[in-house]
């Protein structure tokens, strides 16, 4: 695949969809599932997801039937991300031969054999959901996938658990545990440099005026949910590994690469500890690397498993 001239994040979120599916630590998956059948009696289970993007992990979920009957809640506070669950998801469930009713354009009704799922679609902040829901609306389970590496997790947690019904769970997936590995090497040096700079932007990173993220959220978080007075059941590894096979990279998975390498460029283009033709050379590289099929990508990630009291 050529290097795009144009980038796009819902692109780089529907490719990301075939790398998740390989890293989601199976037995941390497991162990959700029979939690949830040993200890949630009531019908239908109340999911609440947050930072949903383009309904990827609603999807998922469903064709494993970890929901069988379920309700099913997902916010973003991106409006174009939600508008293109709505859209997406349909044509999806449809593809998968679920029969479809659609409610309103964010609220679809998915059955198909014992499977009965109510997914409704809603572009709000975190915050504003939590203080609306505030003593109205608690859920069964909680899930963040590849969000709480975007936001500061200790002030972020108790606010995310106020959703919880007393002894409801929480699934945490892919939360960034500070590796990222290029092979092959151009430069051992400046490899580790750009990489090396480019977790730094992680733990700097502001939004509004507050510390948002961490390069090593994933090992920061068992200490993090010790403090919040959490059960954790289970935690894995969740690690990104894209690479070409006999055939070439998997369905989108070049482009989920091009993309890694413009976020990294974009990160770190005019910082003052690299050099401007060191680095333009190496994303070059990088690029020609995935077009000639030989880029092997890596990120070490972490999951998790718990309960609220």
């Amino acid at each position: 695949m050529a290097v795009p001239k144009t980038y796009s994040f819902v692109r780089y979120l529907a490719a990301k969809k075939s790398v998740d599916d390989r890293a989601l630590n199976r037995r941390v998956l497991q162990n959700l599932i029979q939690a949830l059948s040993k200890n949630v009696s009531r019908s239908p289970l109340r999911v609440v997801e947050i930072g949903a993007g383009i309904g990827t992990m609603a999807e998922r979920l469903v064709d494993l039937k970890l929901l069988k009957r379920a309700a099913y809640t997902a916010i973003d506070g991106d409006p174009d991300l939600i508008a293109e669950a709505c859209r997406r998801v349909p044509r999806w469930a449809k593809t998968c031969g679920y029969a479809l009713n659609a409610h309103s354009r964010e609220k679809l009704a998915l059955k198909r054999g014992d499977q009965d799922i109510l997914v409704e679609f809603e572009a709000i902040a975190m915050d504003d959901l939590v203080a609306r829901e505030k003593g109205h609306r608690s859920w069964d389970l909680l899930i963040a996938s590849a969000f709480l590496d975007l936001v500061d997790t200790p002030s972020t947690l108790p606010r995310l658990f106020s959703l919880l019904r007393p002894g409801g769970f929480f699934y945490f997936a892919i939360n960034f545990d500070g590796e990222t590995i290029f092979e092959p090497e151009i430069d051992p040096v400046l490899d580790a440099q750009i990489t090396g700079l480019y977790h730094a932007t992680m733990n700097h990173r502001v939004i509004s005026g507050k510390p948002s993220g961490n390069s090593c959220t994933g090992r920061h978080l068992f200490a993090t949910l010790q403090a919040c007075g959490v059960e954790l059941l289970d935690a894995g590894s969740s690690d990104w590994v894209v690479f070409a096979g006999s055939h070439g990279y998997l369905e989108d998975e070049a482009y989920f690469l091009h993309y890694i390498i413009h976020t990294v460029q974009a990160a770190l283009d005019g910082h003052p500890d690299l050099d401007p033709a060191l680095f333009a050379s190496w994303i070059r590289e990088r690029h020609n690397h995935i077009e000639q099929g030989i880029l092997v990508y890596i990120a070490h990630q972490l999951d998790f498993l718990g309960r609220v009291p």
